[in-house]
């Protein structure tokens, strides 16, 4: 049995300010000198950037979708070793899950399977007495769901906020944590995929994160938050282990291969899970920053490319031709190559008209339309990520498209809203696709990439 206080902070809706209460929370306990462990319920790769600032931890997320329902408490742990607390941050709306699968993958769900008390950060900008209808409705829906407590956001003045704790007093049932003053100031540029992430903003993120503890250590009894923790039960799991994932699947791999992992402003988008697997299955993971290193790491012998960005940075991108030679040429030395998403455009001859790697015989380019959603996918060609059959489960999220969509070998096949579709690139050394995959959920890839470099 595991003691680790806990507490998951969700919202009516999306919009409702829970990534600024949840950073700020995260912040302003470290600055107590307490070690707190960031998670965010989800797919999204932006928050835990924001959430690493305010820790000084990897933010990770937590998705039974991608991870597997019963992966969860284990992550949960493993990311939490040594922390005094874990903050959860939620996503949309608290009983918002995955399309057609009711609750499942929603804040409600990953909380029950954390055990774990929630908070409700309530917009209250446009209400008074009907926050306590509103908060009633919550605490009642799901009698499973232990809802410990309010953080009232966007609060007007003192006459607000004594209107809306009056009514909470009178429903009764959920103690009112804290009340947060409107602060226009305060927040994160956006743009077409959402938050700026913190890794392109660098010091102004910094004072960013920084005001925000400001702002809920002013608004927020902190001392009656941690306690909701601290009543959160012991959990009987135990913490996922990279080591033993890569035991099970024959063990490490010798000779420390290096990886090169292509990281910095234009591909941020990562799981820590990820990497660990990789060093566990015995590679030497060398990150590098295409916008800046004008080559690959030294020794490498197999490239993996997340998402992010490149969008963006299409011109700095073609601007580093030194780097796409590189690139080319280990491909062309049938090196292994992984790339998902931003990886599938650095990979293509050009993207909005910059020439790119030239590694696949595609075009990418921007679009309006937003394609996102959970996807259940088979592997359709063997590559170095799978075995064609392979099931994963995985998540869209771009503006982009590729043309073609899909290569004579395609990556992935699934249904979609609009009927079967195929996606990707592979060869026998070589996957690129849109699919974002969280290797918690498929511990196997680590082991097949790097077993490629000996068969």
């Amino acid at each position: 049995m595991t003691a680790l206080p806990r507490v998951v902070l969700a919202a009516p809706a999306s919009g409702s300010g829970k990534t600024t209460v949840a950073t700020g929370l995260m912040a302003a306990l470290s600055a107590r000198g307490l070690a707190v462990s960031p998670h965010k319920v989800g797919p999204d790769y932006i928050d835990p950037g924001y959430h690493a600032l305010a820790t000084g931890r990897p933010g990770r997320n937590l998705d039974p979708f991608l991870c597997g329902a019963e992966r969860l408490a284990p992550l949960l742990l493993h990311g939490a070793a040594g922390a005094d607390i874990a903050v959860v941050e939620g996503v949309m709306g608290l009983f918002d899950g995955a399309a057609g699968r009711g609750e499942f993958a929603s804040t409600a769900h990953v909380a029950k399977l954390l055990r774990a008390p929630v908070v409700l950060v309530v917009d209250a900008s446009s209400q008074s007495r009907s926050v306590a209808a509103l908060v009633h409705g919550f605490a009642s829906w799901d009698p499973e769901l232990r809802l410990g407590g309010v953080i009232l956001n966007r609060v007007g003045s003192d006459r607000h906020e004594e209107m809306l704790r009056e009514a909470l007093e009178q429903g009764g049932g959920v103690p009112v944590l804290g009340a947060i003053r409107r602060q226009p100031g305060v927040a994160t540029p956006s743009r077409h995929l959402g938050l700026v992430p913190a890794v392109e903003r660098d010091a102004e993120a910094v004072g960013a994160v920084r005001e925000m503890g400001e702002l809920v250590r002013a608004g927020v009894d902190l001392d009656a938050l941690l306690a909701l923790a601290r009543s959160a039960p012991p959990l009987a799991d135990l913490p996922w282990d990279p080591a033993a994932e890569v035991a099970a699947q024959g063990g490490p791999v010798p000779g420390r291969p290096v990886v090169a992992l292509a990281a910095g402003a234009a591909f941020s988008f990562s799981y820590a899970e990820n990497s660990e697997l990789l060093a566990a299955a015995g590679a030497e993971v060398a990150p590098f920053d295409p916008l800046r290193d004008e080559k690959l790491p030294e020794g490498s012998s197999a490239l993996v490319i997340g998402g992010g960005f490149p969008e963006v940075y299409a011109a700095q991108l073609s601007a580093n031709t030194a780097l796409r030679e590189s690139v080319r040429a280990l491909a062309a030395a049938g090196a292994p190559l992984l790339a998902e998403c931003a990886g599938l455009l650095y990979l293509a001859r050009s993207l909005d008209g910059a020439p790119m790697c030239g590694v696949l015989d595609a075009e990418a380019r921007m679009t309006e339309r937003l394609t996102l959603g959970y996807r259940e996918a088979v592997a359709l060609s063997d590559s170095p990520l799978a075995v064609a059959g392979t099931r994963l489960n995985g998540h869209e999220f771009h503006r982009t498209v590729v043309d073609p969509g899909a290569g004579p070998a395609a990556a992935w096949g699934w249904r979609g809203p609009s009927g079967p579709r195929t996606e990707g690139f592979t060869t026998p050394r070589l996957h690129a696709s849109y699919l974002h995959l969280h290797w918690a959920g498929g511990p196997q890839i680590a082991t097949r990439l790097l077993r490629q470099l000996s068969g």
